[in-house]
């Protein structure tokens, strides 16, 4: 059986109009047994169709941030940069492939799209927005968006027991990176959350009735090293056989 094609959504340069592609996503799901393809960002409704009839897989990427329009929203004014091509395309292309029933792998960007393009929302800013969940009286500053490098983990998440990821990664719990602003916050139907931050807020999805669906806010194809992480990809490129 030859090795199955993932398809990952583009990075964007809003001011050259270049798209682009992080190497970690690459090298994540090459080292787990796939061949990594970037789509195109400009794709009608019925490229889209096609693109979910060839590939195997789809990864959803990091990015920029989806706009407020999409979940009925004014823009607050800490919201970052917004593509409007990605937003079309990968709203699109996720209608497509959940049509087909193939896998889906959503990262950062990923997780929040995923959201918002089935009918749930966002916050745009989490400083601005959240309030961390309170325990014994004491508050959990988790910092979302890291100081440091993104191969070193920053906080942890709670992993529901019986979740599809759980059952991935073999632990109850994961030591995560971070480099996001915004976070799932109310889930679409159909959805659930599988992992929370120590702050309550949540880290990780899947849809119980689809075949293979799953998205994390954090990014583990800077985390390899770990074999719970790594296990991510593993799991999703087997989800995703060959022809």
């Amino acid at each position: 059986m030859s090795k199955p094609l993932i398809g990952l959504t583009p990075g964007h340069n809003t001011e050259s109009q270049d798209i682009f592609m992080r190497p970690t996503y690459m090298e994540a799901l090459t080292a787990a047994g796939a061949i990594p393809v970037v789509l195109p960002l400009t794709v009608s409704q019925e490229d889209c169709g096609k693109l979910a009839e060839t590939f195997d897989g789809f990864l959803f990427t990091g990015g920029p941030d989806p706009h407020p329009f999409l979940f009925g929203q004014e823009t607050h004014r800490n919201c970052g940069n917004i593509s409007l091509r990605r937003d079309t395309m990968e709203t699109a292309l996720l209608s497509a492939v959940m049509k087909t029933g193939k896998p889906v792998l959503g990262i950062c960007r990923g997780i929040q799209i995923i959201n918002v393009a089935l009918g749930g929302n966002i916050y745009q800013d989490i400083p601005a927005q959240y309030q961390n969940k309170k325990e014994d009286g004491k508050f959990f500053p988790i910092a979302h968006s890291q100081p440091c490098g993104f191969h070193i983990p920053t906080h942890t998440v709670s992993l529901s027991p019986k979740s599809r990821l759980a059952q991935i990664c073999g632990r109850a719990s994961l030591q995560v990176n971070s480099m996001h602003h915004q976070a799932v916050r109310d889930l679409a139907e159909g959805l659930t959350a599988c992992a929370l931050a120590p702050d309550g807020l949540i880290e990780a999805l899947e849809m119980a009735g689809y075949p293979w669906l799953v998205a994390v806010q954090w990014h583990p194809e800077y985390l390899r090293e770990d074999p719970a992480n790594f296990c991510i990809f593993k799991h999703f490129v087997a989800a995703c056989p060959g022809r």
